[in-house]
């Protein structure tokens, strides 16, 4: 006696259940953002150097109005200072370094205001503005202020006058000044108010069972 040849009832099919499922959507796409926004970054950055290197005419303009006066004499031969013991000299460099330390806290936090955001293009042209803007600054004030020819203004004024001594920045570390305050400002905003950038290991998928 042999047994039927009809086979087993079967099961209701049930589809093959994936763990895997659609990205969502627009997933995928951001890297074909990458090239317009480094180019927006770097037209930005080129715009914060320029208005940076600007703005040191008016750090020139102050500096030359703040900067005290170093007054020199002379008589049939020599030019010298009228106060050997004056402080004069150094507080031309210490206004220059002020002023410009100042100028770099208000340039970062404006750009921190507008962008929001750090980024290497940023860092380079706050370094490079602010040393623009540092040189355009020294050479304005040197320019307002009075002649470089010391001898010949001596002769101008007349012997035992007193007259002032040209505007000069004897330490010229005084010019990084802008820089390193804006980057260290720019620096600390950043660290503190600027959004986060997403976790690069987060994924949007279900663990596997």
């Amino acid at each position: 006696m042999t047994a039927p040849l009809t086979p087993p009832s079967q099961p209701n099919h049930q589809p093959p259940h994936h763990t895997w499922q659609a990205p969502p959507p627009g997933y995928g796409q951001g890297a074909s953002k990458d090239g317009p926004g480094m180019r927006t970054e770097v037209r930005e950055a080129a715009v914060i150097t320029v208005a940076t290197a600007v703005g040191g005419l008016l750090l020139g303009l102050l500096w030359w109005w703040l900067a005290p006066h170093v007054p020199l004499i002379s008589d049939s031969t020599t030019v010298y200072l009228k106060d050997t013991e004056g402080e004069q000299a150094i507080g031309v460099d210490g206004t220059f370094t002020l002023l410009a330390l100042g100028f770099g806290l208000v340039s970062a936090t404006v750009v921190f205001l507008l962008r929001r955001r750090g980024g290497i293009p940023i860092v380079v042209a706050l370094t490079v503005g602010g040393i623009l803007g540092s040189l355009v600054a020294w050479r304005l004030g040197v320019w307002l202020g009075p002649t470089q020819d010391v001898v010949a203004h001596a002769k101008e004024v007349g012997e035992g006058v007193t007259f002032d001594a040209p505007l000069e920045l004897s330490a010229k570390g005084a010019l990084l000044a802008w820089s390193v305050s804006a980057l260290l400002v720019h620096l600390g905003l950043t660290a503190l108010f600027a959004p986060r950038d997403p976790d690069p290991f987060h994924t949007p998928y279900p663990p596997l069972p």
